[in-house]
């Protein structure tokens, strides 16, 4: 029979196992801090998390009226299943900041529905649904991309504000456009997407565009 001697000794082990799990769980817990922010922090391609889920904030407005509490209104976009979501906050709600990794890498080829995209040095590569992009209509061929991940799953594409692309279909301006009050004509870019230009661009010019608003920015110089 073990003497209580042996049974005070087993006590002390598990008690000293207990202590040196939780500091290192609390010390995990420093290394990884959930970065918090409230609706103050809201801006158009922010990425939060709430419900178990990761999302992507597309519109907001801060509402305050003359009567009661101020809120904001948002739409967002879930990153792991696309579907949006339209979501009130009260003024200055706290959420948390999604724990997302950036990973530089070149758009290879479409394959099927899915764009496919390389990390040149390790020659991974990461396949994601062109639906799930935002702007995936000016991504080029080549074009050096951060991709982000979250929980090691790749979630979107960061697509530039302001890209220089080709012109690759235009109708000509008439000479009575203009007067008739038409000042734009849609035109297709080497990308594939559409908008629209100026009377005067032609096929084969270099443009600069926004791609958050679809518009076009002036001639590339």
């Amino acid at each position: 029979t073990p003497s209580p001697y042996t049974h005070m000794l087993a006590l002390c082990a598990l008690a000293e196992a207990y202590v040196l799990t939780a500091r290192g769980h609390a010390s995990q817990s420093r290394l990884h801090p959930v970065r918090m922010g409230t609706t103050a922090d809201f801006k158009t391609g922010l990425t939060i998390e709430f419900d178990n889920s990761v999302w992507k904030v597309q519109e907001f407005l801060h509402v305050k009226p003359g009567k009661g509490s101020a809120f904001v209104r948002s739409k967002l976009k879930n990153l792991e299943t696309g579907n949006t979501l339209e979501k009130t906050w009260k003024a200055g709600e706290s959420f948390a900041d999604a724990q997302v990794d950036k990973e530089e890498m070149q758009y290879s080829y479409m394959d099927g529905e899915d764009m496919v995209f390389m990390n040149m040095e390790t020659y991974e590569e990461e396949r994601i649904p062109k639906g799930d992009i935002d702007k995936a209509e000016f991504i080029k061929e080549e074009m050096q991309l951060t991709v982000l991940k979250w929980q090691g799953k790749p979630i979107d594409v960061q697509v530039p504000k302001s890209m220089t692309l080709k012109v690759v279909e235009a109708a000509p301006g008439a000479a009575g456009n203009t007067a008739q009050g038409r000042t734009e004509k849609p035109a297709v870019l080497e990308t594939g997407a559409e908008i629209m230009v100026p009377m005067f661009i032609k096929e084969g010019e270099e443009i600069k565009v926004d791609t958050d608003d679809r518009k076009y920015l002036g001639r590339a110089t």
